[in-house]
Protein backbone atom coordinates (compact mmCIF):
# COMPACT_ATOMS: atom_id res chain seq x y z
CA UNK A 1 0.00 0.00 0.00
CA UNK A 2 1.41 3.35 -0.96
CA UNK A 3 1.98 6.29 1.41
CA UNK A 4 -1.32 8.17 -0.26
CA UNK A 5 -3.57 4.78 -0.08
CA UNK A 6 -2.74 4.82 3.71
CA UNK A 7 -3.63 8.42 4.04
CA UNK A 8 -6.90 8.20 1.84
CA UNK A 9 -7.79 5.06 3.78
CA UNK A 10 -6.96 7.02 7.59
CA UNK A 11 -8.93 10.04 6.29
CA UNK A 12 -12.22 7.74 4.96
CA UNK A 13 -11.67 5.99 8.72
CA UNK A 14 -11.76 8.84 10.55
CA UNK A 15 -15.14 10.15 9.28
CA UNK A 16 -16.67 6.56 9.99
CA UNK A 17 -15.53 7.21 13.62
CA UNK A 18 -16.68 10.78 13.61
CA UNK A 19 -20.19 9.47 13.33
CA UNK A 20 -19.43 7.59 16.24
CA UNK A 21 -18.15 10.45 18.28
CA UNK A 22 -14.89 9.08 18.31
CA UNK A 23 -11.97 11.56 17.49
CA UNK A 24 -9.15 9.34 16.17
CA UNK A 25 -6.08 12.27 16.29
CA UNK A 26 -7.28 12.12 20.04
CA UNK A 27 -6.60 8.40 20.61
CA UNK A 28 -3.66 8.15 18.05
CA UNK A 29 -1.99 11.11 20.34
CA UNK A 30 -2.91 8.68 23.80
CA UNK A 31 -1.71 5.74 22.17
CA UNK A 32 1.71 7.34 21.16
CA UNK A 33 2.30 8.58 24.85
CA UNK A 34 1.67 5.18 26.62
CA UNK A 35 5.08 3.06 26.58
CA UNK A 36 4.83 -0.72 26.34
CA UNK A 37 7.96 -2.65 28.01
CA UNK A 38 9.54 -5.06 26.68
CA UNK A 39 10.67 -8.21 28.09
CA UNK A 40 14.68 -8.85 27.02
CA UNK A 41 14.20 -12.28 27.57
CA UNK A 42 13.11 -13.12 24.25
CA UNK A 43 16.08 -12.34 22.98
CA UNK A 44 18.39 -15.28 24.39
CA UNK A 45 15.38 -17.80 26.07
CA UNK A 46 15.84 -16.29 29.67
CA UNK A 47 19.88 -17.45 30.12
CA UNK A 48 20.95 -14.23 31.13
CA UNK A 49 24.87 -13.40 31.15
CA UNK A 50 25.59 -14.09 34.62
CA UNK A 51 26.88 -17.87 34.87
CA UNK A 52 26.82 -19.66 30.84
CA UNK A 53 26.96 -22.70 33.83
CA UNK A 54 23.64 -22.43 35.62
CA UNK A 55 20.37 -24.29 33.93
CA UNK A 56 17.11 -22.93 33.70
CA UNK A 57 15.42 -23.54 37.28
CA UNK A 58 12.30 -21.97 38.91
CA UNK A 59 9.73 -23.42 36.97
CA UNK A 60 10.70 -21.73 33.33
CA UNK A 61 11.04 -23.73 30.53
CA UNK A 62 11.89 -22.18 27.02
CA UNK A 63 11.09 -24.72 24.17
CA UNK A 64 12.63 -24.71 20.27
CA UNK A 65 15.70 -24.34 18.90
CA UNK A 66 15.88 -21.62 16.27
CA UNK A 67 19.28 -20.34 15.85
CA UNK A 68 20.62 -17.28 16.53
CA UNK A 69 19.82 -16.70 20.24
CA UNK A 70 21.86 -13.87 21.56
CA UNK A 71 25.07 -14.86 23.60
CA UNK A 72 25.98 -11.54 24.91
CA UNK A 73 24.41 -8.19 26.10
CA UNK A 74 25.96 -6.32 22.25
CA UNK A 75 24.62 -9.11 20.69
CA UNK A 76 20.83 -8.59 22.95
CA UNK A 77 21.17 -5.14 22.78
CA UNK A 78 21.44 -5.53 18.67
CA UNK A 79 18.71 -7.58 18.10
CA UNK A 80 16.22 -5.46 20.63
CA UNK A 81 17.60 -2.58 18.43
CA UNK A 82 16.12 -4.28 15.11
CA UNK A 83 13.04 -5.55 16.74
CA UNK A 84 12.58 -1.94 18.15
CA UNK A 85 13.19 0.18 14.62
CA UNK A 86 9.87 -2.29 13.47
CA UNK A 87 7.38 -1.38 16.50
CA UNK A 88 6.07 2.40 16.48
CA UNK A 89 5.32 4.34 19.19
CA UNK A 90 6.60 4.65 23.04
CA UNK A 91 8.86 1.46 24.16
CA UNK A 92 10.54 0.62 27.65
CA UNK A 93 12.94 -2.35 28.14
CA UNK A 94 13.00 -4.89 30.84
CA UNK A 95 15.80 -6.36 32.65
CA UNK A 96 16.33 -8.62 34.81
CA UNK A 97 19.32 -8.94 37.42
CA UNK A 98 21.01 -12.09 35.53
CA UNK A 99 21.15 -9.53 32.15
CA UNK A 100 23.75 -7.68 34.06
CA UNK A 101 26.71 -6.63 31.74
CA UNK A 102 30.06 -6.42 32.99
CA UNK A 103 33.62 -8.24 32.91
CA UNK A 104 33.49 -9.04 36.27
CA UNK A 105 31.69 -12.35 38.65
CA UNK A 106 29.09 -10.82 40.44
CA UNK A 107 26.85 -13.09 42.98
CA UNK A 108 23.23 -11.61 42.99
CA UNK A 109 23.33 -10.06 46.89
CA UNK A 110 26.30 -7.83 45.53
CA UNK A 111 24.78 -6.43 42.09
CA UNK A 112 25.07 -2.77 41.98
CA UNK A 113 23.86 -0.14 39.96
CA UNK A 114 27.85 0.04 37.92
CA UNK A 115 26.69 -3.31 36.95
CA UNK A 116 23.90 -2.14 34.36
CA UNK A 117 25.95 1.31 33.54
CA UNK A 118 26.27 0.18 29.76
CA UNK A 119 22.06 -0.84 29.81
CA UNK A 120 21.60 2.75 30.84
CA UNK A 121 24.11 4.69 28.01
CA UNK A 122 22.23 2.38 25.51
CA UNK A 123 18.29 3.19 26.41
CA UNK A 124 19.63 6.92 26.64
CA UNK A 125 20.54 6.40 23.10
CA UNK A 126 17.70 4.58 21.99
CA UNK A 127 14.99 7.37 24.20
CA UNK A 128 13.77 3.96 26.27
CA UNK A 129 13.00 3.83 29.92
CA UNK A 130 13.81 0.93 31.69
CA UNK A 131 12.16 -1.72 34.01
CA UNK A 132 14.01 -4.44 36.25
CA UNK A 133 13.50 -7.58 38.40
CA UNK A 134 15.61 -9.55 40.87
CA UNK A 135 16.19 -12.84 39.44
CA UNK A 136 15.09 -15.73 42.06
CA UNK A 137 15.40 -18.59 39.88
CA UNK A 138 18.22 -20.27 37.76
CA UNK A 139 20.71 -19.94 41.31
CA UNK A 140 22.46 -23.06 43.15
CA UNK A 141 20.36 -21.49 46.06
CA UNK A 142 17.18 -22.00 45.05
CA UNK A 143 17.86 -25.36 43.96
CA UNK A 144 15.23 -25.95 46.93
CA UNK A 145 12.45 -24.50 45.16
CA UNK A 146 12.79 -21.66 47.72
CA UNK A 147 14.22 -18.55 47.94
CA UNK A 148 12.71 -15.71 50.25
CA UNK A 149 10.37 -18.35 52.37
CA UNK A 150 13.08 -20.70 52.64
CA UNK A 151 13.60 -22.01 56.35
CA UNK A 152 17.10 -21.67 56.38
CA UNK A 153 17.79 -18.06 57.36
CA UNK A 154 20.87 -17.68 55.96
CA UNK A 155 19.77 -18.11 52.47
CA UNK A 156 16.56 -16.26 53.32
CA UNK A 157 19.04 -13.29 53.84
CA UNK A 158 21.05 -14.01 50.40
CA UNK A 159 17.89 -13.57 48.89
CA UNK A 160 16.55 -10.62 50.89
CA UNK A 161 20.09 -8.84 50.04
CA UNK A 162 19.16 -9.42 46.41
CA UNK A 163 15.77 -7.52 46.57
CA UNK A 164 17.73 -4.56 48.50
CA UNK A 165 20.56 -4.59 46.16
CA UNK A 166 17.98 -4.83 42.96
CA UNK A 167 15.86 -1.77 44.18
CA UNK A 168 18.91 0.53 44.31
CA UNK A 169 19.44 -1.16 40.71
CA UNK A 170 15.80 -0.12 39.73
CA UNK A 171 16.33 3.34 41.67
CA UNK A 172 19.62 4.21 39.45
CA UNK A 173 17.46 3.33 36.16
CA UNK A 174 14.81 5.85 37.31
CA UNK A 175 17.18 8.58 38.06
CA UNK A 176 19.14 8.48 35.15
CA UNK A 177 16.43 7.96 32.58
CA UNK A 178 14.28 10.28 33.85
CA UNK A 179 10.90 7.84 34.73
CA UNK A 180 9.95 5.49 37.17
CA UNK A 181 11.50 1.96 36.95
CA UNK A 182 8.56 -0.91 37.94
CA UNK A 183 10.39 -3.55 39.71
CA UNK A 184 8.97 -6.72 39.32
CA UNK A 185 8.92 -8.86 42.59
CA UNK A 186 8.22 -12.82 41.16
CA UNK A 187 9.62 -15.69 43.27
CA UNK A 188 9.15 -19.65 42.41
CA UNK A 189 8.67 -20.53 45.84
CA UNK A 190 6.35 -23.78 45.89
CA UNK A 191 5.68 -27.33 46.90
CA UNK A 192 5.59 -30.06 43.91
CA UNK A 193 3.57 -32.17 46.73
CA UNK A 194 0.67 -31.67 49.16
CA UNK A 195 2.73 -29.09 52.04
CA UNK A 196 1.61 -29.88 55.98
CA UNK A 197 2.56 -26.00 56.74
CA UNK A 198 0.92 -23.55 54.46
CA UNK A 199 0.99 -21.07 56.58
CA UNK A 200 4.94 -20.69 57.56
CA UNK A 201 6.54 -20.37 54.44
CA UNK A 202 3.84 -17.25 53.20
CA UNK A 203 5.14 -15.50 57.01
CA UNK A 204 8.59 -16.09 56.36
CA UNK A 205 7.77 -14.51 52.55
CA UNK A 206 5.71 -11.78 54.22
CA UNK A 207 8.72 -10.79 56.58
CA UNK A 208 11.10 -11.17 53.99
CA UNK A 209 9.28 -8.39 51.51
CA UNK A 210 8.92 -6.45 54.31
CA UNK A 211 12.39 -6.40 55.62
CA UNK A 212 13.62 -5.83 51.59
CA UNK A 213 11.18 -2.74 50.72
CA UNK A 214 11.85 -1.33 54.38
CA UNK A 215 14.05 1.37 52.86
CA UNK A 216 11.85 3.47 51.63
CA UNK A 217 12.78 4.72 47.44
CA UNK A 218 10.98 8.11 45.89
CA UNK A 219 8.48 6.47 43.49
CA UNK A 220 9.89 9.08 41.10
CA UNK A 221 12.39 7.09 40.28
CA UNK A 222 11.38 3.49 41.58
CA UNK A 223 7.96 1.69 41.87
CA UNK A 224 7.58 -1.73 43.82
CA UNK A 225 5.40 -4.55 41.92
CA UNK A 226 4.79 -7.78 43.56
CA UNK A 227 3.68 -10.93 41.43
CA UNK A 228 1.53 -13.88 42.00
CA UNK A 229 1.49 -17.36 40.44
CA UNK A 230 -1.15 -20.11 40.17
CA UNK A 231 1.73 -23.07 40.24
CA UNK A 232 5.03 -23.83 38.10
CA UNK A 233 6.92 -26.91 37.15
CA UNK A 234 7.80 -27.89 40.27
CA UNK A 235 5.36 -26.33 42.28
CA UNK A 236 2.32 -27.95 41.40
CA UNK A 237 0.67 -28.56 44.63
CA UNK A 238 1.43 -25.20 46.33
CA UNK A 239 2.10 -22.05 45.62
CA UNK A 240 3.67 -19.31 48.60
CA UNK A 241 2.99 -16.30 46.75
CA UNK A 242 -1.03 -16.80 45.78
CA UNK A 243 -3.23 -14.60 44.42
CA UNK A 244 -4.50 -13.67 47.87
CA UNK A 245 -1.20 -13.25 49.54
CA UNK A 246 0.34 -10.86 47.04
CA UNK A 247 -3.32 -8.59 46.56
CA UNK A 248 -3.41 -8.67 50.34
CA UNK A 249 0.58 -7.57 50.47
CA UNK A 250 -0.07 -4.48 48.18
CA UNK A 251 -2.89 -3.30 49.56
CA UNK A 252 -2.19 -2.78 52.61
CA UNK A 253 1.96 -2.33 51.99
CA UNK A 254 1.29 0.01 49.55
CA UNK A 255 3.47 -1.74 46.77
CA UNK A 256 1.88 -1.88 43.00
CA UNK A 257 0.34 -5.52 41.64
CA UNK A 258 2.12 -6.99 38.72
CA UNK A 259 -1.05 -9.57 36.85
CA UNK A 260 0.05 -11.66 34.57
CA UNK A 261 -2.39 -13.28 31.77
CA UNK A 262 -0.51 -17.23 32.76
CA UNK A 263 -0.88 -16.88 36.25
CA UNK A 264 -4.09 -18.33 37.22
CA UNK A 265 -6.33 -21.05 36.00
CA UNK A 266 -6.80 -21.57 32.46
CA UNK A 267 -10.49 -20.74 32.29
CA UNK A 268 -9.51 -16.89 34.31
CA UNK A 269 -8.47 -13.87 32.96
CA UNK A 270 -6.30 -11.06 34.11
CA UNK A 271 -9.07 -8.47 32.32
CA UNK A 272 -11.83 -9.01 35.26
CA UNK A 273 -9.30 -8.26 37.53
CA UNK A 274 -8.12 -4.84 36.63
CA UNK A 275 -10.74 -2.75 37.85
CA UNK A 276 -11.65 -5.03 41.32
CA UNK A 277 -7.91 -4.39 41.60
CA UNK A 278 -7.92 -0.87 41.38
CA UNK A 279 -10.28 0.38 43.59
CA UNK A 280 -7.72 -1.16 46.60
CA UNK A 281 -4.44 -0.96 44.75
CA UNK A 282 -3.16 2.28 43.59
CA UNK A 283 -0.84 1.15 40.52
CA UNK A 284 -0.79 -2.08 38.56
CA UNK A 285 1.76 -3.85 36.42
CA UNK A 286 0.59 -6.14 33.18
CA UNK A 287 2.50 -8.97 32.02
CA UNK A 288 0.42 -9.34 28.77
CA UNK A 289 1.28 -12.72 27.32
CA UNK A 290 -0.54 -15.73 26.06
CA UNK A 291 -1.13 -19.06 27.70
CA UNK A 292 -2.31 -21.97 26.22
CA UNK A 293 -3.66 -24.75 29.22
CA UNK A 294 -0.88 -23.47 31.16
CA UNK A 295 2.00 -20.32 32.15
CA UNK A 296 3.26 -21.57 28.42
CA UNK A 297 4.26 -18.04 27.42
CA UNK A 298 3.29 -17.45 23.57
CA UNK A 299 3.90 -14.36 21.82
CA UNK A 300 1.29 -12.36 22.50
CA UNK A 301 -1.84 -12.52 19.93
CA UNK A 302 -4.47 -10.06 18.83
CA UNK A 303 -7.16 -12.50 20.50
CA UNK A 304 -10.29 -11.76 23.00
CA UNK A 305 -8.45 -11.50 26.44
CA UNK A 306 -5.48 -9.29 25.07
CA UNK A 307 -8.26 -6.95 23.42
CA UNK A 308 -10.61 -7.44 26.82
CA UNK A 309 -7.44 -6.28 28.43
CA UNK A 310 -6.69 -2.81 26.71
CA UNK A 311 -10.40 -2.23 26.85
CA UNK A 312 -10.35 -2.80 30.86
CA UNK A 313 -7.80 0.12 30.74
CA UNK A 314 -8.93 2.08 28.61
CA UNK A 315 -12.83 2.46 30.01
CA UNK A 316 -11.85 2.73 33.33
CA UNK A 317 -9.33 5.81 32.61
CA UNK A 318 -7.07 3.55 33.94
CA UNK A 319 -3.94 4.16 31.60
CA UNK A 320 -1.94 6.65 34.16
CA UNK A 321 -1.95 3.96 36.86
CA UNK A 322 -1.13 0.63 35.06
CA UNK A 323 2.24 -0.17 33.40
CA UNK A 324 1.80 -2.41 30.32
CA UNK A 325 4.49 -4.79 29.88
CA UNK A 326 5.09 -8.07 27.98
CA UNK A 327 6.26 -11.28 29.31
CA UNK A 328 6.93 -14.62 26.45
CA UNK A 329 9.66 -16.68 25.71
CA UNK A 330 9.62 -18.56 22.41
CA UNK A 331 12.84 -20.11 20.87
CA UNK A 332 10.92 -21.61 18.51
CA UNK A 333 10.44 -19.15 15.75
CA UNK A 334 12.74 -16.05 15.07
CA UNK A 335 12.90 -14.51 18.38
CA UNK A 336 13.38 -10.57 16.89
CA UNK A 337 9.99 -11.38 15.20
CA UNK A 338 8.31 -12.68 18.01
CA UNK A 339 8.82 -9.05 20.02
CA UNK A 340 7.40 -7.42 16.61
CA UNK A 341 4.34 -9.43 16.67
CA UNK A 342 3.83 -9.54 20.58
CA UNK A 343 4.29 -5.71 20.90
CA UNK A 344 2.28 -4.83 17.55
CA UNK A 345 -0.46 -6.83 19.15
CA UNK A 346 -0.88 -5.01 21.94
CA UNK A 347 -0.19 -2.06 20.67
CA UNK A 348 -3.06 -2.86 18.10
CA UNK A 349 -5.25 -4.09 20.79
CA UNK A 350 -4.68 -1.08 22.83
CA UNK A 351 -5.45 1.82 20.18
CA UNK A 352 -8.92 -0.76 18.78
CA UNK A 353 -9.94 0.25 22.27
CA UNK A 354 -9.42 3.74 22.41
CA UNK A 355 -11.67 4.08 19.32
CA UNK A 356 -14.35 2.46 20.72
CA UNK A 357 -17.44 4.09 21.32
CA UNK A 358 -17.13 4.36 24.99
CA UNK A 359 -19.14 7.18 25.96
CA UNK A 360 -21.78 6.31 23.91
CA UNK A 361 -21.64 2.02 25.15
CA UNK A 362 -21.64 3.64 28.78
CA UNK A 363 -24.78 5.80 27.94
CA UNK A 364 -26.80 2.56 26.84
CA UNK A 365 -25.47 0.37 29.60
CA UNK A 366 -26.82 3.80 32.00
CA UNK A 367 -30.40 3.54 30.53
CA UNK A 368 -30.55 -0.09 31.08
CA UNK A 369 -30.40 -0.30 27.00
CA UNK A 370 -28.78 -3.13 26.45
CA UNK A 371 -29.90 -4.23 23.42
CA UNK A 372 -28.34 -1.07 21.92
CA UNK A 373 -25.28 -1.94 23.77
CA UNK A 374 -24.62 -5.32 23.04
CA UNK A 375 -25.07 -4.02 18.89
CA UNK A 376 -22.75 -1.60 19.27
CA UNK A 377 -20.00 -3.46 21.52
CA UNK A 378 -20.20 -6.09 17.94
CA UNK A 379 -20.05 -3.40 14.87
CA UNK A 380 -17.31 -1.40 17.02
CA UNK A 381 -15.36 -4.36 15.99
CA UNK A 382 -16.04 -3.75 12.36
CA UNK A 383 -14.97 -0.01 12.63
CA UNK A 384 -11.91 0.69 10.10
CA UNK A 385 -9.54 0.38 12.80
CA UNK A 386 -6.76 -0.94 11.02
CA UNK A 387 -7.13 1.91 9.01
CA UNK A 388 -5.76 4.00 11.71
CA UNK A 389 -3.26 1.80 12.88
CA UNK A 390 -1.73 1.63 8.92
CA UNK A 391 -1.42 5.46 9.46
CA UNK A 392 0.18 5.33 12.90
CA UNK A 393 2.61 2.61 11.49
CA UNK A 394 3.36 5.11 8.78
CA UNK A 395 3.35 8.32 10.80
CA UNK A 396 6.08 6.48 12.95
CA UNK A 397 8.39 5.73 9.98
CA UNK A 398 7.60 1.83 10.47
CA UNK A 399 6.79 -0.76 8.22
CA UNK A 400 2.87 -1.01 7.35
CA UNK A 401 1.26 -4.63 7.42
CA UNK A 402 3.55 -7.41 6.82
CA UNK A 403 6.46 -5.17 4.96
CA UNK A 404 8.79 -6.03 8.48
CA UNK A 405 9.49 -9.40 7.56
CA UNK A 406 11.66 -8.70 4.99
CA UNK A 407 13.97 -6.63 7.38
CA UNK A 408 13.74 -9.36 10.08
CA UNK A 409 14.47 -12.10 7.35
CA UNK A 410 17.67 -10.03 5.89
CA UNK A 411 18.87 -9.39 9.73
CA UNK A 412 18.47 -13.07 10.27
CA UNK A 413 20.41 -14.20 6.71
CA UNK A 414 23.27 -11.44 7.70
CA UNK A 415 23.61 -11.85 11.32
CA UNK A 416 21.65 -14.76 13.25
CA UNK A 417 23.11 -17.43 11.12
CA UNK A 418 26.57 -16.41 11.53
CA UNK A 419 26.07 -16.94 15.16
Amino acid sequence: MSKEQVISAYQQAKQVFEKYGVDTEKALETLKSVPISIHCWQGDDVKGFESPDVALTGGIQTTGNYPGAARTPTELRADMEKALSLIPGKKRVNLHAIYLDTDESVERDQIKPEHFARWVEWAKAQDLGLDFNPTFFSHPKSDDGLTLSHPDEEIREFWINHLKASRKVSEYFGRELGSPSFMNIWIPDGMKDQPVDRLGPRQRLADSLDKGLAEKIDTAYHVDAVESKLFGIGAEAYTVGSNEFYLAYASTRGTALCLDAGHFHPTEVISDKISACSLFVKNLQLHVTRPIRWDSDHVVAFDDETQAIMREIVRNELLDRVAIGLDFFDASINRIAAWVIGTRNAQKALLKALLEPTAQLKAAEASFDYTTRLGLMEEAHSLPWSAVWDYYCQQNDVAVGFDWIKDVKDYEATILEVR
